[in-house]
């Protein structure tokens, strides 16, 4: 059964900085798109940076040069570097993966979130002007 963990959500100021991880045990994945998605209140949810298992990102325009997603294969973890935060940063943010058999199968922001099988709890990010 796939656990997924994650970690590192909390307050920060505009302008800081913070670390997303998110891990996933029970499963040992082949290929797969791992994405992150946030909602914010009041808002649709939407992917915000993808990687694939051939390590090929994508970021929406709201996030470009700010964030950067990563992953640890060793650990199984995605991680997700936010700085220069600002306060529409603010929301709820989840990690998800679809196991596809090769990475070049994944879409991107394109690719569709009821493709993701296994999501998060979701961690909270509040950034105070």
């Amino acid at each position: 059964q796939v656990s997924v963990e994650e970690s590192g959500g909390g307050s920060v100021q505009a302008g800081g900085s913070l670390r997303l991880s998110c891990t996933f045990s029970g499963y040992t994945y082949i290929g797969y798109c791992m994405a992150w998605f946030r909602q914010a209140a009041g808002k649709e949810r939407e992917a915000i940076a993808t990687i694939s298992s051939r390590d090929r990102t994508s970021y929406a325009d709201s996030v470009k040069g700010r964030f950067t997603v990563s992953q640890d294969n060793a650990k199984n973890t995605l991680i997700l570097q936010m700085s220069s935060l600002k306060p529409e940063d603010t929301a709820v943010y989840y990690c998800a993966v679809d196991p596809v058999p090769d990475g070049k199968y994944c879409r991107g922001l394109a690719h569709p979130p009821e493709e993701y099988d296994h999501w998060g709890q979701g961690t909270q990010v509040t950034v105070s002007s």
